[in-house]
């Protein structure tokens, strides 16, 4: 095994120490307290494997047995640490115009006993294998985006298996749910929590779940949520035409296929790290649909690549009211990458992957401190110089270069000029990982309440 090329320092990075002081009363032993600091100094160094080995390796002051005694055999507890985090980032990491985006990650894992592991989908690998998979939400505004909580997948397999539960040590409480019903629990529990966002954004993966988007609508809930091409729905005019019969049921692609080129606009929706971020896009009032039910009417919205440039399209479906101005959809169905540049920075930085323990409650405690890490690096970054939520876009001058809507910050892997961490937390390449650094980046203020290209309404 290779040997890590320093060794952390035994005592506290100033910084983190102060940002863990809250969290002290919810560990009874000041070693419970310590082993919390070292464990998250160990995910922000800069090694390959982020486990309890490979942590004890690198950084001073403590040992493979102590952290892997802190995961699984002490008295803390995981989701008292994530409401308490979670407070704090309400109050020093929200600009407002909030919304909540819900996916899964998965994880490639072999073992019959480590928990939810199991034959099934793997993202990560883009095919199925073993894995476990983890339903997360993110809350994203236009300026920062944070962890909310998480939950393990547990399949059928596993929660109808009595001895793989025992041997687990899986809750008597737990019980099988679908990754949409577990996704609806952490709206629910947002909710409860206070999280300030008024939206839902999902993938297709929820979106195609009629009764994922029923759920949402009971809970008054709105949502902008990607859609597979064969997502149906039904033209509101059909269904007035075809009285108390039937109306014809049709796919997304079918119905955008059938609008006039003149439809399409072009909608720069931010500045990236790279330049505009700009696609074409089209939008239509249907009803959501099954063969056997109609659902809410809604937005059905097409997105294609400019003239000249290669890429999917992409379909998304929302329920937002008909004078919704397209561009302001368009920034919403957008917002879901903040989840996966989350999950990237989780894995790529400070070890969201590397847990290998077979435990349900050690994994719970793993994720719990890894998202407590990467809020301290929300903690650390620089504030917007200003915030202005714009609500309505403005009008632009020139729609494949100028954004609508004020630049939001890009994500923690797409910086490359980061104040330093302390001896030894360094990111991969190098490069340090303490925070992003937004004090170089202009966020232009924007005003107006025009379109940006035709209205949809």
């Amino acid at each position: 095994m290779d040997k890590p090329p320093f060794k952390a320092s035994p005592y506290p990075l100033p910084e983190l120490a102060e940002y863990l002081k809250p969290f002290r009363p919810h560990f009874y032993r000041v070693e419970n307290y310590q082993a919390l600091e070292r464990y998250a100094t160990g995910l922000l160094a800069d090694i390959k494997r982020k486990t309890c080995s490979g942590i004890a390796e690198a950084v001073a002051g403590t040992s493979s047995q102590s952290l892997q005694e802190f995961l699984t055999n002490t008295h803390w507890d995981p989701e008292a640490i994530n409401k308490q985090r979670v407070q704090h980032l309400m109050a020093e990491a929200t600009a407002g115009d909030g919304v909540l985006v819900l996916d899964d990650v998965s994880i490639p894992r072999q073992g019959k006993d480590t928990v939810g592991v199991a034959w099934q989908w793997c993202g990560a690998l883009g095919k199925r294998a073993n894995c476990q998979v983890v339903v997360t939400s993110r809350y994203c505004d236009p300026y920062y985006s944070w962890p909310v909580k998480g939950r393990l997948y547990l399949p059928r397999e596993w929660s109808d298996d009595p001895k793989r539960r025992a041997k687990a040590h899986v809750p008597a409480e737990v019980e099988f749910a679908t990754k949409p019903e577990l996704a609806l629990r952490q709206v629910d529990e947002a909710e409860e929590w206070g999280v300030p966002f008024h939206t839902v954004v999902v993938d297709a993966g929820y979106g195609d779940n009629p009764n994922f988007l029923g759920g949402l609508e009971a809970r008054d809930k709105r949502y902008v949520v990607n859609v597979a091409r064969d997502f149906g729905v039904r033209l509101p005019e059909e269904i007035v035409e075809a009285g108390e019969g039937i109306a014809p049921l049709h796919t997304t692609e079918a119905v955008l296929n059938t609008l006039p080129e003149s439809t399409w606009t072009t909608i720069t929706w931010r500045m990236g790290s790279r330049g505009p971020m700009t696609k074409r896009f089209a939008a239509v009032r249907v009803c959501r649909a099954t063969v056997e039910v109609t659902g809410c009417e809604g937005w059905l919205i097409g997105e294609r690549p400019m003239p000249g440039h290669s890429g999917p399209r992409k379909w998304y479906f929302s329920d937002y009211p008909a004078d919704t101005p397209l561009a302001r959809l368009a920034e919403l169905a957008h917002r879901r990458a903040s989840i996966e540049r989350g999950y990237e920075d989780d894995k790529g930085f400070v070890g969201l992957s590397d847990y290998v323990g077979r435990l349900w409650h050690g994994f719970h405690r793993h994720l719990a401190l890894v998202m407590l890490t990467e809020s301290w690096l929300v903690h650390r970054a620089p504030p917007p110089e200003q915030t202005e939520i714009v609500i309505k876009p403005r009008k632009v001058k020139d729609p494949a270069s100028e954004p609508v809507f004020p630049l939001r910050p890009s994500a923690l892997s797409e910086y490359h000029d980061r104040p330093p961490a302390g001896p030894g937390l360094a990111g991969p390449g190098g490069h340090r990982v303490a925070g992003r650094d937004r004090s170089k980046r202009g966020l232009s203020p924007t005003t107006g309440d025009a379109l940006s290209g035709p209205s949809v309404s």
